[in-house]
């Protein structure tokens, strides 16, 4: 039987005074379920909610049919994995499953890949250099001619300290 190795910490428990994360979220077998308004309107909420409630800035996005990259920090008690299964949760909910067979809503499975990539933005790592590889997806996907014209991106708090 092979033993894998263990999984390492999330960031969040290994860099302790609130850096910002950039953070990559895909679907289940990359379905393409995200790109539509509903959904974005949720997000930029559970954003908004977020910042007023508990100082954690979500900076810029993009929202893909099958993933979503988003840039956020917190104070320093911010524990992203557990946001993230917030956030995760906040989104399913407004997701249009498409029927079973049997006429059903699939609505009980998940529509997420159980984990997610996040990486620290490192001091000498330039934010807007990110961004721009960032906000460019649509247009290298083929989705639009302009990736300005992308609907489901955006900035929710600036984060300039980096």
């Amino acid at each position: 039987m092979t033993k894998y190795p263990r999984v390492p910490p999330p960031l969040d428990r290994v860099f302790a005074s609130n850096p910002v994360f950039f953070v990559t979220v895909c679907t289940y077998r990359r379905r393409p379920l995200l790109a539509t308004d509903p959904l974005h309107n949720a997000f930029v909420q559970f954003s908004h909610r977020a910042y007023e409630e508990h100082g954690i800035a979500v900076g810029r996005y993009v929202i893909m049919p099958n993933h979503i990259h988003l840039f956020v920090c917190g104070p320093n008690h911010f524990e992203l994995g557990r946001w993230m299964g917030m956030l995760k949760r906040c989104l399913q909910r407004v997701v249009a499953l498409p029927a079973s067979p049997a006429g059903r809503r699939l609505q009980k499975t998940s529509i997420w890949q159980r984990r997610f990539f996040d990486h620290v933005l490192r001091n000498d790592e330039s934010y807007p250099h990110k961004w721009e590889y960032v906000r460019d997806n649509p247009l290298h996907a083929g989705l639009v001619a302009n990736a300005d014209n992308w609907p489901y991106a955006g900035k929710i708090i600036t984060i300039d300290r980096i």
